[in-house]
């Protein structure tokens, strides 16, 4: 291997190394977007209009 070669393969690496770090940064905008929508859509639902005393005692016995 040449000095010559080795300046080619540390350009492709560098490239290579780019090209993730690119990707990664659009993968987490696309999660926090996703993460907003959710958010939006859950708070979107109506509340819950149960009667007070729903869900205060459970009958364990069969």
């Amino acid at each position: 291997m040449s000095v010559s070669d080795v300046g080619g393969v540390t350009s492709a690496l560098t490239a290579e190394q780019t090209g993730v770090t690119v990707a990664t940064k659009v993968l987490k905008k696309a999660i926090e977007i996703e993460e907003q929508n959710a958010m939006q859509l859950l708070q979107a639902l109506p509340q819950p209009s149960n009667p007070p005393n729903l869900g205060n005692a459970v009958d364990v016995k069969a």
